[in-house]
C-alpha cells in the first residue's frame, strides 16, 4: 500500500534547505528577470487561496527562470495605506499601525509556508516613512511641473467610507471597496493631471505584451473621440453654449439641446416662468449617483424657457435640463438629434419635441418615424448645401467647415478624466503642501521630507468633508517655508493608489536614502519582465502606474516609459457564494484552513 504523501513535512524540509542553500544568487554575471506579483493589502487576518494562486504560479515561473541562468529579482512588499487597511482598523477597533503591522507579520508567515522564492532584502512596506518619503517627492514633483493642483468640483463620494472616491473606483454606481452607492459632495480636492499623458498611454498600448482585453479596457476608458465643439448662441442674451459633437454631419437635425443640472448656465437660463420647476429639478438630480442618471428608463427633464439658435439654419431650439446629461463628459451640454439618437429619440418623444432626419438609407425619408435611424451609413437630407452627401464623408469634412463658418472647431476629446487624489481620510500619506495667505500653496522643501503622519487618538473618518487630521492644530499650524508667515498644512491624504503606483522601482534599490532609485540600478534591473495580477486592476492600478512611471521618465529619473512589459492575469477564485473571493466580501478560504 502506498505511503501517504506528507506535504509538510516535505515542504518544511526543502524549505529549511533553500533557507541554508540559496538557489537564486546575483554573482553580477548572469542576465536579470524581474518576476513581479501584485502585492498585497495587509487588511486582514491573513491571505486566501485566491492570493496563494496567484504566488504560485510567479514562484514556478521565477523557478522556470531561474533554470534558464537568469537572477530573477522576485520581491515581495505591502500595499499597507488606504481604505482596505483603515476599513479593517475601524472593524476591529484597533488602531491602524497596530492592525497593519500584526496582519504583515501574519501574511508574510503565510506566504512563507510555501517556500516561494521571495527576496526579503527587498521588502518594501508603503507606510514606512523611508518609503513614502518618495511618495511624497514625486508628488512634489508634479506640482512643480503642474500636473498636481487643487480644485473645488462635485466629486464621487462614498457615504460609508465617507470619503472621496476617483472614477475609477466607483463601479457600477457603487464604491469598489464597500458596495455603498456613490453620491456627489461638492469638495476642495487635489487633483492629478493624468489628462496631460492621455494620448502616449493610449498609444503606447500597442507596444506592450498585454492581455488584449486589458488593453481595451484602457483604451475604452481612456476614450479618444474625434469631433467638433459648436457654439450655440442664447436666444436674447450674450452667452453662447458650447457642445462637443462627434456627428458635426448631424447638425442641421439639432432640434433641441439639453443642458446637465451642474451646468454654469442652467439656473441663470432659467425664466421666470421656469425658475422654480428648473431648481426643484437641480436640487433632485444632485440627490442620484451617475450610474441612476444613466441607467433610468424614464426620461425626465425640466425646459429652461430659454432657447438657442441652431448656428446653420437660424432655427431657435428649446434649452432644457436632463439629468441623463452629465457635468464630466464633454462641456457638459449636447445637441440633441433624436431623428438619429435613442436617448434623445425618447426624450423628443415624451416631451413632444421637433424630430428632423437628416441621414436616411438611400436619401429616403422615413415618414411617422417611430425608431431613431442609427445606421453609420446613409445620404444627408434636410441639411441645406450638405444634401446628397455620404454622411461618412460629411463626418469628416463637417468640423473643418465648421471652423471655416467661424462658429466651432475641430476638437479631440476624451473620457478619461483627472485623477481626484486627496482622500479625507487620516491612515494615508500626509500631502506635502503648505497653504500660505501670503504664496498660495507652497509643497514642504525636499530636505523636510518625510512630513510624518502624526499620532492621533481618533482615527475615524468625520464625514464632514476634512480629513481628521484637520483636528490636530498643533500639526496643522506651521510656518510657509517660503516667506515665514504662519500658515497650515494640507490636512487631506493621499489614496493608497500613491504608493503602488511606483513601488516596483523601489525593490532594486531600497535603502537608498538618497533617491528613490539609483540611475545605475534602475538601467541594471529595470523595468518588470513579467507583473502577474489581476485583471479588476487594469483602469486602477495598471493605468495609474503607467502615468507615473511616464511622468518619473520625463523628470530623468528613469529611462524607459513602462512600467511592466508582460502582464499576466492569473484569473480568479470565487467564495462559495458565487462572488470573487475577497475579505471586504468576507467569503474568503484562508490557507491555514
Amino acid at each position: 500500500m502506498a505511503t501517504q504523501y506528507n506535504h509538510s513535512a516535505v515542504e518544511k524540509k526543502w524549505r529549511k534547505n533553500w533557507q541554508e542553500h540559496p538557489i537564486n544568487v546575483n554573482d553580477g554575471k548572469k542576465p536579470k528577470y524581474y518576476c513581479l506579483d501584485m502585492f498585497p493589502y495587509p487588511s486582514g487576518t491573513g491571505l486566501h487561496v485566491g492570493h496563494w494562486r496567484g504566488y504560485v504560479i510567479s514562484d514556478v515561473w521565477s523557478r522556470y527562470q531561474i533554470l534558464k541562468g537568469h537572477y530573477v529579482i522576485h520581491p515581495m512588499g505591502w500595499d499597507a495605506f488606504g481604505l482596505p487597511a483603515e476599513n479593517y482598523a475601524i472593524k476591529m477597533g484597533t488602531h491602524p499601525a497596530k492592525s497593519t503591522a500584526s496582519n504583515i507579520a501574519n501574511i508574510k508567515r503565510q506566504i512563507n509556508e510555501i517556500a516561494a522564492v521571495y527576496d526579503w532584502d527587498m521588502e518594501v512596506n508603503t507606510t514606512d516613512p523611508k518609503f513614502y518619503k518618495w511618495t511624497q517627492w514625486i508628488f512634489v514633483q508634479m506640482f512643480k511641473k503642474g500636473l498636481a493642483y487643487e480644485k473645488e468640483f462635485p466629486i464621487n463620494w462614498c457615504p460609508s467610507c465617507k470619503t472621496g472616491l476617483a472614477n475609477e473606483e466607483v463601479v457600477n454606481g457603487a464604491c469598489e471597496r464597500c458596495g455603498t452607492p456613490v453620491t456627489k459632495k461638492n469638495l476642495r480636492q487635489w487633483m492629478l493631471k493624468i489628462t496631460e499623458y492621455a494620448d502616449r498611454l493610449l498609444d503606447d498600448l500597442d507596444t506592450l505584451d498585454w492581455p488584449e482585453k486589458v488593453k481595451k479596457m484602457q483604451a475604452d476608458w481612456i476614450g479618444k473621440s474625434y469631433g467638433a465643439e459648436v457654439d450655440f448662441a442664447v436666444d436674447g442674451r450674450e452667452d453662447k453654449i458650447k457642445v462637443y459633437t462627434t456627428r458635426p454631419d448631424t447638425l442641421y437635425g439639432a432640434t433641441f439641446m439639453v443642458l446637465s443640472p451642474e451646468h454654469a448656465l442652467a439656473k441663470c437660463l432659467a425664466t421666470e416662468d421656469n425658475q422654480e420647476a428648473v431648481e426643484k429639478y437641480i436640487l433632485d438630480a444632485s440627490m442620484k449617483s451617475n450610474v441612476d442618471r444613466m441607467q433610468a428608463k424614464e426620461k425626465t427633464g425640466v425646459f429652461t424657457g430659454s432657447y438657442a439658435i441652431n448656428p446653420l439654419n437660424g432655427k431657435k431650439t428649446p434649452i432644457w435640463l436632463s439629468d441623463y446629461v452629465l457635468a464630466d463628459y464633454g462641456t457638459g451640454a449636447i445637441m440633441c438629434v433624436p431623428a438619429h439618437d435613442d436617448r434623445d429619440f425618447a426624450f423628443a418623444k415624451k416631451f413632444d419635441l421637433p424630430i428632423v432626419q437628416v441621414i436616411a438609407k438611400d436619401g429616403k425619408e422615413i415618414e411617422n418615424m417611430q425608431e431613431p435611424y442609427t445606421d453609420a451609413a446613409g445620404t444627408v437630407i434636410n441639411s441645406g448645401e450638405w444634401n446628397g452627401m455620404e454622411s461618412a464623408v460629411l463626418k469628416k469634412e463637417a468640423p473643418a467647415i465648421i471652423e471655416k463658418m467661424g462658429f466651432g472647431k475641430k476638437t479631440t476629446n476624451y473620457k478619461l478624466r483627472d485623477w481626484v487624489f486627496s482622500r479625507q481620510r487620516y491612515w494615508g500619506e500626509p500631502i506635502p503642501i503648505i497653504h500660505c495667505p501670503n504664496c498660495g500653496n507652497v509643497p514642504v522643501p525636499e530636505d523636510q521630507l518625510p512630513l510624518l503622519l502624526p499620532d492621533v487618538e481618533s482615527y475615524q473618518p468625520t464625514g464632514t468633508g476634512e480629513s481628521p487630521l484637520a483636528a490636530i492644530d498643533e500639526w496643522v499650524n506651521t510656518t510657509c517655508p517660503c516667506c515665514g508667515a504662519p500658515a497650515k498644512r494640507e490636512t487631506n491624504t493621499m489614496p493608497q493608489w500613491a504608493g503602488s503606483s511606483w513601488y516596483f522601482l523601489r525593490y532594486v534599490d531600497v535603502h537608498n536614502d538618497k533617491e528613490l532609485v539609483s540611475r545605475e540600478k534602475a538601467d541594471k534591473y529595470l523595468p518588470v519582465d513579467m507583473y502577474i495580477g489581476g485583471v479588476e486592476h487594469a483602469v486602477l492600478h495598471l493605468l495609474y502606474s503607467r502615468f507615473y512611471t511616464k511622468f518619473l521618465h520625463d523628470i530623468g529619473v528613469i529611462d524607459f516609459e513602462e512600467p511592466f512589459i508582460k502582464l499576466f492575469n492569473q484569473g480568479m477564485i470565487n467564495g462559495k457564494n458565487g462572488i470573487k473571493m475577497s475579505k471586504s466580501k468576507g467569503n474568503v478560504v484562508s490557507p491555514d484552513d
